[in-house]
């Protein structure tokens, strides 16, 4: 991953007079892969469905190798974006939650999906976030081999360390795939980890608050 500064423009008061502090530059977040050859992905998936006695010659499947290559691809890889932040003048200090924002990754252990919902929120400090930044940060580790507890908590330690709030907290409920359609085909059950940081984690009024929008104390 790599992060580095994005000029902004300076800020204007509600009163017309301009700050003549200098605006903090927003965050530019971009992933960067070690090289996608789809050349290379797609002979790859041929030989794999071959070697499990799937014939790819027919005319519906010649071109599966090609799609498996994109769609995989495509799922590993985030797009970057910019991490804007403004300041928070008017001093809010209540709980900022953004709920149900779509999950979709890969389970590191079998490479098969997992898809649900993020809830995460903060507490601002001396900052506020851009709203969909919160689904971007999501995202961002998503895009690669993962497991549910190391991406709940890597969402959440993110946003404590680059936009320094009182308190974050990351809730993620999801259905995998490699337990709902291999092994103990257990269809319809669903997963769920949280990560509380800060006063959400040490402070029990903030807790339940967070705990109880989410619906993980229900």
């Amino acid at each position: 991953m790599t992060e580095h500064p994005h000029r902004t423009a300076a800020r204007i008061h509600p009163h017309g007079e301009e700050d003549t502090a200098p605006a903090r530059p927003a965050l530019r977040v971009v992933h960067e892969l070690d090289g996608i050859d789809l050349a290379a992905a797609e002979t790859a998936a041929g030989q794999f469905l071959n070697a499990l006695g799937i014939s790819t010659a027919s005319e519906s499947l010649r071109a599966t190798p090609g799609r498996m290559a994109r769609a995989y691809a495509e799922l590993l890889s985030p797009r970057p974006f910019d991490l804007t932040t403004f300041p928070n003048d008017e001093g809010y200090d209540e709980l900022v939650l953004a709920r149900r924002i779509p999950v979709r990754s890969v389970c590191e252990h079998h490479l098969l999906p997992f898809v649900g919902t993020a809830h995460v929120g903060y507490l601002p400090g001396a900052r506020i976030l851009g709203l969909s930044k919160l689904a971007r940060v999501v995202e961002h580790f998503s895009c690669r081999p993962q497991v549910q507890e190391r991406l709940t908590k890597q969402v959440a330690d993110w946003l404590q360390i680059h936009l320094e709030p009182k308190g974050v907290g990351v809730v993620i409920e999801a259905e995998h795939a490699c337990m709902t359609l291999r092994g103990v085909q257990a269809t319809g059950s669903t997963t769920m980890t949280s990560t509380l940081l800060g006063l959400l984690r040490s402070d029990a009024r903030s807790r339940s608050e967070f705990l109880a929008l989410t619906g993980a104390s229900s």
